[in-house]
């Protein structure tokens, strides 16, 4: 069901209450990537422009409800004045007298951050009194952070239930480009499923085994499937009680006409931390203690020919420990494959994120999630508390 809008109510002179998602990467209080902060503008400027009070909370890092003077929002504000070209004032506190005075002193247009809304413990327990005090504030309320949407926090589930509540841009932008290829692709439909564990995404593949004409199972989590297969695996991480659930998806798999694909080869090596031998083998040769860290160059390549056809992907998850150059090939190969491809390209938060920008070609990707735990979630086809609690369209 799609959701209400900014577009859809009239901000002039209101209070409007925006949920950003501001939990931004700080090294010695200093923002290390503002991408975060940048996604939130057009929702900001566009409530800016109309002559709304905007006053943004957001949570950063995980203080546990605890006041931390490293997780301040000083930075952020800091930074969102320099991208506004405007100042933006901060205040140390998210309820009470402190915020209340600032806002009475608000004119049109004018911006306010409130303090890190997990220095609360009622934030995370959504707590209705805390969400009720943070309703107080304003008139309307707006939920820009997909990234937290998965999440039903005070301030991005419980404050709707005191206040009308709308999506922002980013928002709508999020719902609708994984809703469009998930729910209504433009086939062939390929689903690219990576990280380390079956068991983050046995969710995942279930929803998408409905949907998708080819899935392509890579990472770590592709050795429990290999070993359902009968391959030896050498010391490569196995999730030993998910090898019969991998034969019974693969099992639907067939039964379902799908295109089931998994590594051909593998890049391999005698240590993660420290590797002195790392080799190339096909995945029916690894040997014994060896583990395999990344897909081989035939599996890229045959990976690659399934995404070059594709009407739609979507990716979750890296092929391989990307984090470490050696092994980062295979995600890198993926990457580019996706960046060249013509299909419309969805790819979830986090690790694949992370490898998109890394190799380069995230401008040539149709859209890059802002949220990981999120996306996942949404490509579960779980419903999102965050998103539930929205006005419907």
């Amino acid at each position: 069901m799609p959701k209400k809008t900014v577009k859809d109510i009239d901000v002039k002179g209101k209070r409007v209450l925006v949920r950003v998602d501001f939990n931004v990467p700080l090294k010695d209080g200093v923002i290390t990537d503002d991408t975060r902060i940048s996604a939130a503008l057009p929702t900001i400027k566009y409530l800016i422009d109309r002559g709304a009070k905007v006053i943004l909370v957001s949570h950063l890092g995980r203080p546990k409800g605890q006041v931390k003077e490293e997780f301040r929002l000083d930075p952020v504000a800091r930074r969102l004045s320099e991208l506004l070209g405007r100042e933006v004032t901060k205040v140390d506190q998210c309820i009470g007298e402190e915020p209340k005075k600032a806002i009475s002193q608000m004119r049109e247009g004018d911006v306010l951050l409130l303090e890190n809304v997990r220095f609360y413990a009622g934030e995370k327990e959504n707590d209705p009194q805390f969400a009720e005090q943070l309703a107080e504030l304003a008139d309307v309320y707006v939920n820009d952070a997909f990234g937290t949407a998965h999440r039903a926090h005070a301030s991005t589930a419980g404050v709707a239930r005191y206040l009308p509540a709308v999506a922002g841009f980013l928002m709508q932008k999020e719902l609708e480009m994984l809703g469009e290829a998930v729910n209504n692709p433009k086939h062939p439909f390929v689903a690219i499923i990576g990280g380390a564990k079956v068991s983050d995404k046995i969710g995942v593949i279930e929803n998408l085994l409905n949907k998708v004409d080819t899935l392509i199972i890579g990472g770590g989590m592709a050795n429990t499937f290999l070993k359902a297969k009968g391959f030896n695996v050498g010391r490569s991480l196995v999730e030993e009680d998910k090898i019969d659930l991998a034969k019974g998806l693969l099992q639907k798999a067939a039964a379902n006409k799908i295109e089931l694909l998994l590594p051909d080869d593998a890049l391999v090596a005698d240590s993660l931390e420290s590797p002195t031998a790392i080799k190339t083998v096909p995945v029916e040769k690894v040997p014994e203690d060896y583990m395999i860290l990344d897909i081989g160059p035939d599996s890229a390549k045959k990976f690659a020919s399934a995404v070059q056809k594709a009407g739609t992907v979507v990716w979750n998850g890296p092929m391989g420990v990307f984090e470490q150059k050696a092994f980062a090939g295979g995600t890198e190969e993926v990457a580019r494959a996706l960046a060249e491809s013509h299909a419309v390209s969805v790819v979830g938060g986090g690790d694949s994120a992370a490898a998109v920008k890394k190799t380069g070609v995230a401008d040539r990707i149709s859209h890059i999630s802002t949220g990981g735990g999120a996306s996942l979630q949404f490509l579960e086809g779980k419903e999102l508390p965050g998103v539930a609690a929205l006005q419907d369209a």
